[in-house]
């Protein structure tokens, strides 16, 4: 027998005569007393989920609160539920999991065009508007990358094939600059999550990311976020929505949007700490010609929308 496995046989044997010493008191299990558990199914509620761009940790901890408030105002049972992936979401509505989707506007298309979703509000960021945008970043220390032009042939990773912020717009405005799909080195995706998009950029793993507008704050307590620059922004898109499944009855609809819109982040404390958490400011009534300029962006760029 090797050296190594005599040790390591040697090793366990030592542990298994220290766990049964003789020492400890023989404590003796009866099975004849028995309880039965009885399953408690989940009472019916108005499903809510968030796009999962972040860890589900992080959409629970940024919409717990507006999710009771509504619940609250409505007199509705309504449960937060989360998707692990873009495309999961996409088939979580489709199947009828998802009663309210919160999404980027590429997904909302994509969910209006397959499965019948409708537009309901959109929300106004925390510079004011209720439109975003979609950044390309590098490391502040590549020289090699100044401007768009300079990312040709270079690795790209972006947050996932139906993100908004952090696939599209970037891609779009690539495409205005010249750049195709063909003219980087590779184009990777970082399983949806904003935050290994930059993490990957910052450890040197690919030479630009694409990522929405904000995101950089969420990793500033993990990484030197000035160590990231910003190479350039997209032009402004309709934000991110709120939308309905078409199973939802319009009575439902016009509570849970009611409720969205009487949210007061200037006057009312309360309000203001719901909406901080989501990390947003407020809500604007919308409907689907909103999002037009999405429809025409994915035709422009080739992005299938069904």
């Amino acid at each position: 027998m090797p050296d190594k496995a005599r040790a390591l046989l040697m090793l366990l044997s030592a542990f298994l005569l220290l766990a049964c010493g003789g020492d400890e008191e023989v404590i003796k299990v009866s099975l004849e007393k028995r309880q039965e558990i009885a399953f408690r199914p989940q009472s019916p509620a108005i499903t809510y989920a968030y796009l999962p761009q972040y860890s589900h940790t992080e959409s629970f901890k940024r919409h717990q609160r507006l999710v009771e408030y509504l619940a609250e105002q409505t007199g509705l049972p309504i449960r937060q539920v989360f998707p692990d992936t873009f495309a999961h979401h996409i088939s979580m509505f489709g199947e009828g999991k998802i009663d309210i989707s919160f999404s980027n506007p590429f997904v909302y298309v994509k969910l209006a065009n397959q499965y019948g979703a409708r537009a309901m509000t959109r929300i106004i960021e925390e510079d004011g508007r209720a439109e975003f945008r979609g950044q390309i970043i590098a490391r502040r220390d590549n020289e090699a990358i100044r401007s768009v032009e300079d990312c040709r042939g270079k690795s790209w990773v972006a947050v996932d094939p139906s993100s908004a912020g952090g696939y599209l717009f970037p891609l779009g405005h690539f495409v205005d600059h010249g750049l195709t799909l063909r003219d980087f080195k590779e184009v990777a995706f970082s399983g949806g999550r904003q935050e290994n998009v930059i993490l990957g950029v910052y450890a040197g793993l690919h030479d630009i990311g694409s990522i929405r507008e904000g995101a950089l704050r969420v990793v500033e307590d993990k990484i030197d976020i000035n160590q990231i620059k910003v190479v350039a922004s997209s032009r402004w898109y309709p934000g991110w929505v709120y939308a309905y499944s078409p199973t939802v009855s319009r009575e439902v609809v016009d509570k849970i949007r009611d409720a969205m819109l009487k949210l007061d982040y200037a006057h009312n404390p309360e309000h203001r700490a719901i909406l901080e958490a989501a990390r947003f400011i407020g809500f604007v009534p919308s409907d689907d010609r909103d999002f037009d300029p999405v429809r025409e962006l994915s035709g422009k760029v080739g992005l299938d929308l069904d």
